[in-house]
């Protein structure tokens, strides 16, 4: 099971990686960004699906949207400069409360 939440580490973090580059590829016009974009994405789902030969669909899904997400919201805080309200901080932590009460065994 622990090789499963390797591949779902990964899966994570390239997916999270190819949706700030989706930031930085100005519509897919900057080629390089716009290759991090199919490589992360790319990478993302082929480890995810490496993951579902150790972890049910429902937990690693759910794991990795949720998870995904509160990355992506904190690359957007630190490098993109957003803002994050109350509501924004709340919803991170109901995410991760969610995914660990999922992954509580």
């Amino acid at each position: 099971m622990l090789i499963g939440y390797i591949f779902l580490t990964i899966a994570i973090c390239s997916e999270s990686i190819g949706a700030a580059m989706l930031k930085v590829s100005n519509g897919f016009k900057k080629w390089k960004p716009s290759a991090l974009v199919v490589i992360g994405y790319s990478l993302a789902f082929y480890m995810l699906s490496l993951t579902l030969n150790h972890i049910p669909l429902s937990l690693s899904y759910a794991t990795w949207s949720g998870v995904g997400t509160v990355l992506t919201a904190v690359i957007g805080v630190k490098w993109f400069k957003e803002e994050l309200n109350v509501k924004g901080l709340i919803g991170i932590l109901l995410l991760i409360s969610g995914v660990v009460l999922l992954n509580w065994q």
